[in-house]
């Protein structure tokens, strides 16, 4: 992975077609996807299940890009290796998940994947001042985790804000994941986010014998994001 603050749109799988994610996780791409963004959920920190790291291992000979794992699981440093091993490009981490958050960014790293530290809408940007330089990405969720299709809370913009501000000149990215749309894009784009998780937005309406409106809706969202502000 090389590092650029350009506007990154990753469709999360956790909208797709549960019986073709390899076949889905192709079509959003060749339709102008950056990211493929993996929910992984425990039914315990949040209330769903979802994906393990079997399914992950899976679609990544169909993912030619970055795989971005999210991982909404309690506890997570025993499960970073497999993950690892997965594939995953990214593993982000919730600072809400575990004592020792630090530890976590540290074996993730130790890996070879980029380490990702989530914020849920009730934390406070400054909860990761002091783990910027052992991050390589910050998730800021703008909904609460559990379930596509919820609606953006607009307070999280001003948090992007703060956290842009704190990163400075370091190669952070900040993700923006839940109600990420062509009317929520440029409100965090502006704020400073350069990766824009987007489920239900990007897969309404297509499916993999009909996925151009896939691409429809990433040009929607990443020509609102990079729409000059007025």
């Amino acid at each position: 992975m090389t590092f650029d603050r350009r506007i990154k749109i990753a469709p999360s799988i956790l909208s797709a077609d549960f019986a073709n994610f390899g076949q889905e996780c192709r079509a959003v791409e060749d339709q102008g996807a950056d990211w493929i963004h993996v929910d992984v959920m425990d039914g315990h920190f949040v209330p769903n299940l979802t994906f393990g790291p079997a399914m992950c291992k899976a679609i990544r000979p169909h993912v030619r890009g970055v795989m971005d794992v999210h991982l909404m699981i309690a506890p997570v440093d025993a499960y970073i290796d497999a993950f690892a091993e997965a594939g995953s490009d990214i593993i982000t981490a919730h600072v809400e998940a575990g004592p020792h958050i630090h530890r976590t960014l540290q074996a993730i790293r130790g890996t070879g994947a980029k380490a990702g530290l989530a914020l849920n809408p009730g934390t406070p940007a400054e909860a990761a001042r002091l783990l910027l330089d052992d991050v390589d990405l910050i998730c800021v969720m703008t909904v609460n985790p559990g379930f596509g299709g919820q609606k953006f809370i607009r307070s999280q913009v001003e948090k992007v804000r703060e956290l842009r501000a704190m990163i400075g000149d370091r190669p952070v990215h900040i993700e923006i994941d839940g109600g990420v749309d062509p009317a929520t894009a440029p409100l965090v784009a502006a704020a400073g986010a350069d990766v824009l998780v987007a489920g239900s937005a990007v897969f309404r309406g297509g499916s993999v014998s009909n996925s151009a409106p896939y691409g429809e809706n990433i040009r929607a969202i990443r020509e609102a994001a990079e729409a000059p502000c007025v």
